[in-house]
């Protein structure tokens, strides 16, 4: 079976968040975490039958939804869960916000890694907590929590929840079960609870990576869960859904009450679209995976060989952490729009002689980016 990953989808008429952000402009949006690839055909089959089918109301998720859901994350992350577990949403930021007012008071320290996406950062401030920021460490080729600073910060009597990331974003590093038990083991020993974000978990592009959920690792089986969704994999983040998976029930029912009153229920269409990915989008999932290694392999070479650029090869998602601090520029940001390219600013991820880049596009679409910024160093 083979899918059109080359064809180039015209966003410009349907009012794209990502492609508005530079309506008008000769620019080349490369920012927000959505792909330019359309979901598999039996997401848009699920999709026509059901709103053929005529009225859209307030819907729960069902049973044959719970049920391919819990059959996808067995066979895809080797996790036995309870439907039960389940705890659907609008999506991952309502989800971890949720968990701050589950977890914290006011005045609480909330522990996230940096850099992040400006979301993850601004959570301890909209939930009137402190930020307790735990830096990542560039070793040997590959982003690293500092854990000795967790040990330091989570020691702090204030620190109520770390919301970790991972998959790392913007970094795209996949922590190892050892990096996982150490995380687990300092949290456990001082009553942190992790609230952990792999929303990019079934985007491994390194075959010799595994994605391990934070609750299979023994000390965080009872004060950690996993917010998860099919919105980056099968690019539906415009249907509004997500899915926590709490095992413990007490944290369960903390963060259920949490959300009452404030948080909407997931969307139909959502639920119905993330049924039809988990069931029959494998294969297509499987190509889209093969494709996003040509792009970034293509990236990694051009961007190592600019001078004053540098780029890692990331196990997963389909984003690229461009260090640009050997150009010499006060304003990276302005330095891509200037060539016609709109990245994510590292300023907004903690890091100002940074960009983001998004490689999940037709390959062509990458190649004239590259073109770009390699004609405004000519």
């Amino acid at each position: 079976m083979s899918f059109d990953f080359d064809r180039i989808i015209d966003r410009k008429p349907t009012h794209s968040f990502k492609w508005d952000k530079y309506k008008g402009k000769d620019i080349i949006p490369a920012w927000v975490a959505d792909t330019e690839f359309s979901p598999p055909q039996d997401v848009i089959d699920a999709i026509v039958e059901r709103t053929q089918h005529g009225p859209l109301g307030y819907t729960l998720p069902y049973e044959s939804l719970n049920q391919a859901t819990v059959d996808w994350i067995k066979r895809e992350h080797n996790w036995a869960i309870q439907a039960d577990w389940l705890v659907w949403n609008p999506g991952v930021v309502p989800a971890f916000n949720v968990a701050a007012k589950a977890f914290c008071d006011a005045g609480d320290i909330i522990l996230v890694q940096t850099p992040n996406y400006p979301p993850m950062l601004k959570a301890p401030e909209l939930n009137h907590c402190e930020i307790g920021k735990i830096p990542s460490q560039l070793i040997n080729g590959r982003y690293q929590l500092d854990l000795d600073n967790l040990e330091q910060q989570a020691a702090n009597p204030k620190a109520k929840l770390f919301i970790l990331c991972n998959p790392m974003n913007p970094c795209g590093s996949v922590m190892t079960e050892s990096e996982l038990t150490k995380i687990a083991d300092i949290c456990a020993r001082h009553d942190v609870i992790i609230c952990s974000d792999e929303i990019h978990c079934d985007l491994i592009l390194n075959p010799e990576t595994k994605h391990i959920p934070m609750p299979l690792i023994d000390a965080a089986k009872d004060n950690s869960f996993s917010l998860m969704a099919a919105s980056k994999t099968f690019n539906i983040a415009g249907l509004g859904v997500s899915f926590s998976v709490i095992p413990n029930p007490s944290l369960r029912a903390k963060f259920r009450n949490a959300g009452m009153g404030i948080v909407p229920w997931a969307q139909v269409l959502g639920l119905v679209a993330t049924e039809a990915a988990f069931k029959g989008g494998l294969a297509w999932r499987d190509a889209l995976l093969d494709y996003l290694r040509g792009n970034q392999e293509y990236l990694y070479q051009e961007i190592n060989a600019i001078e004053g650029m540098s780029m890692q090869k990331s196990d997963a998602t389909f984003l690229a952490w461009i260090d640009c601090s050997g150009l010499g520029v006060d304003d990276v940001q302005k330095f891509w729009e200037d060539a016609g390219v709109g990245p994510s600013p590292g300023r907004d991820f903690g890091e100002e002689q940074f960009a983001r880049i998004n490689f999940g596009c037709p390959r062509g679409q990458l190649v004239e980016i590259v073109g770009r910024i390699k004609a405004a160093l000519a």
